[in-house]
């Protein structure tokens, strides 16, 4: 089976700044990929790359063996928790039909996309939110939503870009059971873009750390390293374990690393306490 997604010898430029290059990434099928690193490291850019929507400039990238292209229905793609306006009237069942057949909106939905809805509703525990207007839900729920419109397609891989900004502790980690029981039961890989390693440590098999240009890949323990950090940051940090949970501390006057708890990282900072 080939992996759900490969990147070979790749590079991402623009004018004056290389984000990384000679990156080889290889996503097995049930994998968990956490990418890590301050804002400006390359992160969302490593989803746009895999989504098609931005090419690489050097290397070459693939999504379940072949090349990657624009509107891939074996990728689910998971934004950012950005809250829905209050006025907004689409129902959460409305919502998630979009990623059966967006161009259906506004349409009687078939009898099979209703079950499809149904179905998908049900994968993400979001049943009583069917008939409620999206902009009346909580950002979890809302979150909710989304995971399921982008389980429409069944894909071989989900995008998680930030998925838990601006959700609190409890979402955060219904968000993550979510995903990890999708991954777990249907073998989708799934690459995870945060500030936060703590709310997906449990569930993370291999760590992408991407910082000024560098990166490492690994796993957890071998990339959540004092000295691992220390050298990607050009500066000492200190990797602390709590439990099950990581600190990370240290700074100086250029990159600054920060412990930090439930109000979220500042910026440029890498994962921290929850």
């Amino acid at each position: 089976m080939s992996p759900t997604v490969e990147l070979v010898g790749a590079e991402l430029t623009f004018p004056g700044r290389t984000l990384w290059s000679r990156l080889d990434l290889v996503v097995e099928p049930g994998q968990f990929l956490a990418v890590l690193g301050p804002n400006g490291s390359g992160k969302s850019s490593l989803v746009k790359v895999v989504l098609g929507l931005l090419p690489l400039t050097r290397g070459q990238a693939r999504v379940g063996g072949a090349p990657v292209r624009q509107g891939n229905r074996s990728i689910g793609y998971v934004p950012q928790s950005r809250g829905f306006g209050a006025d907004v009237p689409m129902r959460g069942g409305d919502f998630v039909q979009l990623g059966i057949d967006g161009n259906r909106w506004g349409l009687p939905a078939p009898r099979r996309h209703r079950r499809k809805v149904a179905d998908l509703l049900a994968q993400v525990e979001a049943s009583h939110l069917a008939d409620r207007p999206i902009g009346q839900l909580s950002g979890g729920e809302q979150q909710r939503l989304r995971i399921a419109q982008a389980l429409a397609t069944d894909p071989q891989v989900l995008l998680c870009d930030e998925a838990l900004l601006s959700l609190d502790l409890r979402h955060q980690q219904r968000v993550v059971d979510i995903i990890d029981k999708r991954r777990r039961e249907h073998g989708t890989s799934v690459v995870f873009v945060t500030h936060e390693i703590n709310p997906v440590l449990p569930v993370t098999d291999s760590v992408l750390y991407m910082m000024d240009g560098r990166f490492r890949l690994g796993s957890p323990d071998e990339v959540m390293r004092t000295e691992v950090l220390t050298a990607l940051y050009s500066s000492p940090v200190e990797v602390i374990r709590r439990g099950d949970q990581l600190v990370v501390l240290g700074g100086d006057g250029g990159s600054h690393v920060h412990e930090h708890g439930t109000h979220g990282a500042a910026d440029g900072a890498p994962a921290g306490a929850r």
